[in-house]
């Protein structure tokens, strides 16, 4: 019999590809709660998941014993609290970033994995969608550019305003941009310098374009520094991507060693390459381009086979935690700046 698992929280367009790669990883989407606050991606999931069956009682999902895994991309604010009750009824969890939006709430879910055994798991998507990021990690493992020096992830957002639901603009709800967005980037300097910490030197939040938005302290520009044993990581997060841009954004990872560079595109390539999922390796030999939009999306494979063998192959549950842990750190140290 296949795996299962169920949806609960459809507040979020993340839920799509959370879905679809399980599916694709082996898993049977038992059904979801169609109870959601963005009526848009509701539709948009019913149209992607014509086949899937609403399930109009949360709890009967969370109590069927025939169900391993449940997945969220609800209301961040309310992603820790569902991940609570499912693990609390034997259920391992998939969560949209962000998973965790304050501490009490980290607290809670790492005193429930450790009370339950159960796996609490953040889909932080610019690594785990991407197949450039994962080349560049094994590129960096091998010792293809040296000893690492430096990372420099910069990750800019469409806003698209009128799509987003009221919960967006409250960073009480939707966690601050460094929670929300840098996240992603945090987990990719530890995964490149295979750390489990690092230390936030430098945090910073700013409001910089108040018309754009409805509410005018929204946080639409970030910065973090981090920086551990192995290397130092800047972190650049903002909604400032031009609605004229092909994609949601133009992301870019730059990653200098001791003996070459590495710079992801996981978006596009403004060159004029087609696609996404570009990396270009200069080493002290050649400069290569490398295209990675072909190699596969290991991370949901190995999501289900730790449901299955209670493994951590996918990522470390302390890996995650110390994520969550870090851009919590970030958020409260540019809070405090003056």
């Amino acid at each position: 019999m296949p795996q299962r698992f169920a949806v609960i929280g459809l507040d979020h367009r993340h839920v799509y590809e959370l879905t679809k790669h399980l599916l694709d990883a082996g898993m049977e989407c038992a059904g979801y709660w169609p109870t959601t606050t963005n009526a848009v991606v509701l539709e948009g999931f019913r149209k992607r998941f014509p086949h899937l069956p609403a399930i109009a009682e949360r709890d009967r999902m969370l109590d069927d014993p025939s169900i391993q895994v449940i997945v969220t991309a609800a209301i961040p604010s309310e992603r820790a609290g569902i991940a609570i009750a499912a693990m609390r009824r034997g259920k391992d969890v998939m969560s949209d970033k962000p998973g965790i939006t304050n501490r009490t709430q980290l607290d809670e879910v790492q005193r429930t994995v450790a009370a339950t055994g159960r796996i609490f798991s953040v889909c932080f998507g610019e690594r785990f969608l991407s197949p450039t990021s994962a080349m560049a990690r094994d590129l960096v493992r091998r010792g293809a550019i040296g000893r690492l020096v430096q990372t420099v992830t910069i990750s800019p957002h469409r806003l698209n305003r009128v799509l987003r639901p009221d919960w967006f603009w409250n960073p009480a709800t939707n966690g601050s941009i460094l929670v929300d967005l840098a996240s992603h980037q945090i987990d990719q300097f530890l995964n490149i310098t295979d750390r489990l910490d690092a230390e936030i030197t430098h945090a910073a939040v700013r409001s910089v374009a108040p018309e754009r938005t409805p509410v005018p302290v929204f946080q639409d520009f970030g910065e973090v520094i981090l920086r551990n044993d192995v290397a130092t990581g800047y972190v650049r997060v903002d909604w400032f991507t031009p609605d004229g841009l092909a994609d949601w954004g133009d992301g870019r990872s730059f990653i200098v060693g001791t003996e070459g560079s590495i710079e992801m595109r996981n978006n596009l390539d403004l060159a004029g390459r087609p696609g996404s999922h570009h990396l270009f390796l200069v080493t002290r030999e050649n400069t290569e381009y490398i295209a990675c939009a072909d190699r596969p999306i290991a991370a949901f494979r190995a999501f289900v086979n730790d449901v299955r063998d209670r493994t951590e192959t996918a990522m470390s549950q302390a890996h995650c935690f110390a994520v969550c842990r870090l851009a919590l750190e970030a958020e409260a140290k540019a809070a405090a700046a003056p």
